[in-house]
């Protein structure tokens, strides 16, 4: 009997080679390959005679063969196949089948499964379909015996589970062996989820989810099962979500436990951060403020998200929160995800604390080593009040003297376990508290992908941008119309504006064929200085020239004395122009959503009237185009963020995959967004008890599975 737990390698039909190839699709166990589910169902219910067939409609046939023959074209060979029912026939076209031409022998029953076609002589036809010898008409029992095999077939006369395919292994394949699979797993197949819980849900039982999400009963909603909607299908994918929201609460709990460090909110503090502030501030800053100045005060460690969508302010309300660590005699470790950030962060912190006579470095993984060494110890010895950085601040060899507070920017760019490790710098230092956590965000997250990326956070939004703003208004124009578009971006100067002009790549040294069609931003440069705009001051900025040369190019654009400025993606984040009221972004169609939003975020942020210009080629892809609408049609990063997540999935939303964003194998959180809040209320729910619905035994049971399955699927930081 197979076990969940069972290599794949041990199920009949598979072994050691096959095993490989089902390791590289996440497929290592029994439990794994169980819960490969088949993307759609074919409706392979009740064979219909040839007579019956009608052009356009899907059908299951079962025929005789009559006769079958390869003829070539000039393109490729065609295999055709006749087959026949009395009188009526039916033509069967495979292409590129030569491998076909001696399978079939006149008198054998098919059973054929496709999408009915008018041929060219009248009649109908089948291309590529699916197809099982059922047996010969001539042998003993004949077409009895036929309809019989088709009776106890995988393919036929039942709603057919399809299956993705894995190289060579087609969904005939995953059917034969999930099939054999099931029919031969141990009769002990535990519950762990609490007897409650399934109640309040109605939830089938592992074993039977199991069995009707690949093999349906002839009954079962046809609607219901292409859409995930089935009881087999809520089960499980409820079943996943609930360990991970039950890993989630239970951190919660824990963090709520911990000892934390109280700051003290007194004048002198206020004083200090009322000193910094550049603007008046928000009233949405002013509650976010309050939000994170009351979580400080508590004894228990602060774990708080801040959502703001671009320009809305987010870094000046890290700083205030900086001070009252920074004024209670803590250091303060703010970490971003890319040199140029943690650069331009340092600058603004220059900027509006240094005066302030607050001690600031930098800590980049490209500074010289003296340098390195030099700045490491100043942390160490507690004389950088904050500490600004990449990942090189949770090397071993960074230690702090007395770290209160922790802010991570761009968060999403971090696997949880890099946020993590940072927190535990405090272990060095202040042995006894743990520091306050501060994640901040400018890509706008769908509260579904918050649920599971944040679940141990409590949220803040910034929601509101600061007075004068107007939104920006955004046009998609085709490459054929850059006359106007420089045009425009001529008067726009004239008026006493700058402008950005955005490109993919930096210089002109293509390795594909898709970026040779890209214009480099050093090549577009050259032009637009030379040839489009020789009267005007025109600067290049991208990520490889070194920080001293970004910082004097964005000194000199912050100072009017750049007019245009050519710009890679390092812009999409931290620079702030109020004068910069037009932008272009050339091939536009290549940018993610949230991309395209952040640069757009870079403008727009003075009291003039600002304007986004999307440039694209001829050929846009259906895709392409969603995202160029989209961007044209709405200013609201939620609204953005909530398509963006929809066209690209949950597994690359942010760009790139990484750890800290669970994988899941059969929940999708788009499309699963009710049973995810379920999942939720259960888990707390669950972590709550034990009361008179749920016995200790039964929480022990579902929190020994939860650790289990965060060890080995979610790739998330230990709990519990």
């Amino acid at each position: 009997m197979l076990e969940p737990s069972t290599p794949v390698q041990y199920v009949k039909g598979i072994g050691p080679r096959l095993a490989e190839v089902l390791a590289a699709k996440g497929l290592a166990t029994v439990d794994d390959l169980l819960h490969y589910l088949p993307f759609r169902y074919e409706d392979r219910l009740n064979p219909r005679s040839v007579a019956e067939l009608r052009a356009g409609e899907m059908a299951t046939v079962i025929a005789e063969v009559r006769n079958s023959g390869l003829f070539r074209t000039r393109r490729m060979p065609i295999f055709q196949l006749t087959v026949g029912q009395g009188r009526s026939k039916l033509k069967c076209l495979w292409f590129n089948a030569a491998y076909l031409q001696d399978r079939f022998q006149p008198g054998q029953m098919l059973a054929l499964y496709g999408k009915v076609e008018a041929d060219r002589d009248g009649g109908l036809q089948i291309i590529q379909p699916q197809v099982e010898i059922l047996g010969d008409i001539n042998e003993e029992g004949g077409a009895d015996e036929a309809e019989k095999k088709a009776a106890a077939s995988l393919e036929i006369g039942r709603i057919v589970p399809i299956y993705e395919s894995t190289g060579k292994l087609t969904p005939r394949w995953f059917r034969r062996i999930i099939r054999w699979t099931l029919e031969n797993l141990g009769p002990d197949l535990p519950d762990p989820i609490p007897a409650a819980v399934r109640a309040h849900l109605s939830l089938a039982s592992p074993r039977e989810a199991l069995w009707k999400v690949h093999w349906p009963d002839a009954g079962e909603s046809f609607a219901d099962l292409q859409s995930s909607r089935t009881a087999a299908h809520i089960r499980l994918i409820f079943d996943e979500l609930f360990f991970i929201e039950l890993g989630l609460e239970l951190k919660r709990r824990e963090q709520k436990a911990q000892t934390g460090i109280a700051f003290q909110l007194t004048d002198a503090v206020r004083a200090a951060i009322k000193k910094i502030l550049p603007f008046h501030p928000t009233a949405a800053q002013k509650r976010v403020l309050k939000e994170i100045a009351t979580d400080m005060q508590l004894p228990s460690p602060m774990r708080r998200l801040l959502q703001g969508d671009v320009g809305s302010g987010k870094t000046i309300v890290a700083f205030q929160a900086a001070i009252i660590a920074i004024e209670n005699g803590y250091q303060v470790a703010l970490m971003a995800p890319t040199e140029i950030l943690a650069q331009q962060h340092y600058f603004s912190a220059r900027q509006i604390l240094e005066r302030a006579g607050y001690r600031i470095v930098l800590l980049t993984g490209s500074l010289e080593a003296g340098r390195k060494r030099d700045v490491r110890r100043h942390i160490a010895q507690g004389n950088a009040q904050l500490v600004v950085g990449t990942h090189a601040l949770i090397q071993d060899r960074v230690e702090f003297e007395n770290l209160g507070l922790v802010v991570v920017d761009e968060q999403h760019r971090f696997g949880v376990l890099q946020r993590l490790k940072l927190m535990k710098k405090s272990d060095e230092s202040a042995k006894t508290a743990e520091p306050d956590v501060l994640v901040m965000t400018a890509t706008p997250i769908p509260r579904t992908l918050a649920l599971t990326l944040y679940g141990d956070l409590d949220v803040s939004v910034l929601d509101e941008l600061p007075p004068g703003r107007t939104p920006v208004v955004t046009r998609s124009v085709p490459d054929e119309r850059a006359p106007e578009v420089w045009d425009f971006v001529r008067k726009q100067i004239s008026a006493g504006h700058q402008a950005y002009v955005v490109y993919p790549l930096i210089e002109e040294n293509p390795k594909t064929t898709e970026e040779r069609e890209l214009k480099a931003a050093q090549q577009m440069h050259r032009q637009l200085r030379e040839k489009i705009f020789p009267n005007l001051h025109v600067g290049l900025l991208h990520g490889r020239l070194d920080a001293d040369e970004k910082e004097h190019v964005m000194r000199e654009f912050q100072q009017g004395k750049i007019e245009i400025l050519v710009a890679t993606t390092v812009i999409e984040v931290g620079v702030d122009v109020p004068n910069a009221t037009i932008m272009v972004i050339e091939h536009a169609d290549r940018f993610g959503l949230a991309q395209l939003h952040q640069l757009r975020g870079r403008i727009g942020r003075g009291a003039a009237k600002s304007y986004c210009v999307l440039m694209h080629g001829g050929k846009v892809s259906e895709e392409g185009e969603r995202r160029l609408n989209a961007m044209v049609q709405s200013n609201d990063g939620f609204q953005i963020a909530e398509l963006d997540l929809e066209l690209r999935g949950p597994g690359e939303f942010f760009g790139t995959k990484q750890a800290g964003i669970p994988s899941f194998r059969v929940a999708n959180i788009i499309r699963d967004r009710q049973l995810l809040e379920a999942a939720k209320r259960e888990a707390a729910f669950v972590i709550s008890g034990p009361n008179a619905e749920i016995s200790n035994d039964e929480i022990d049971r579902a929190l020994r599975e939860m650790r289990a399955r965060w060890a080995l699927s979610y790739g998330l930081v230990e709990v519990g």
